[in-house]
């Protein structure tokens, strides 16, 4: 059985402002680097870390590696977040009042990246971690983002329920297809700047 956690980056500078990042590639908070350094501290091993290649993904990848003792962090920007188009670098108030009703009536901009679009892929960077892992028993971490987890679960009939930075779903191959597993919260709920080192 293969077992793969796909976790959601740490606080990016954007998160802690509130605007929809999509593709943008805003850097870590000194929050999210905190949040990354207190996962590691309490996560157990694993046999890879892939990352997408957005800044936030890649550096939260970074920090939990090293913190793990794993690498070198694989790069795959199929893990990358969707495009939210126009509504990138936007704040939900600043998206109703260019665009009033839409964010309700799920009514997305131009350069919205559909999800089906977003399925195909990423289940094709599953196709390839499952490629060059599977059979093993390997327990593999994906550092990516909110938008990938929601259209995976989406794709196993799961409603969409916000999660956290370094909040985590597991899926598993069995041989045949990928299953799907349980929530997780990598970062302990209490962690601070003043708590965790900072990378």
């Amino acid at each position: 059985m293969l077992n793969v956690l796909i976790a959601r980056h740490g606080q990016s500078e954007w998160n802690a402002l509130g605007k929809w990042q999509g593709q943008a590639d805003p850097p870590l908070s000194d929050l999210g680097r905190a949040q990354a350094s207190g996962a590691a501290h309490q996560m157990g091993t694993f046999d890879a870390v892939i990352a997408s290649d957005l800044d936030r993904a890649l550096t939260t990848a970074l920090i939990i590696a090293d913190g793990i003792g794993v690498g070198p962090v694989l790069v795959d920007p199929a893990f990358r977040e969707r495009c939210a188009g126009e509504y990138e670098g936007l704040t939900r108030d600043e998206i109703d009042e260019r665009y009033p009703g839409a964010l309700e009536a799920q009514i997305w901009p131009p350069g919205w990246e559909p999800d089906s679009d977003v399925r195909d892929r990423v289940n094709a960077g599953l196709d390839r971690v499952q490629a060059e892992m599977g059979g093993s028993g390997a327990d593999v971490l994906i550092v990516s983002h909110g938008g990938v987890i929601y259209s995976l679960e989406g794709q196993h009939g799961v409603d969409h329920e916000r999660i956290a930075n370094l909040g985590a779903r597991w899926f598993h191959h069995d041989g045949d297809r990928w299953l799907l597993g349980e929530r997780a919260q990598l970062s302990p709920d209490d962690v601070t700047i003043e708590s965790q080192d900072i990378l």
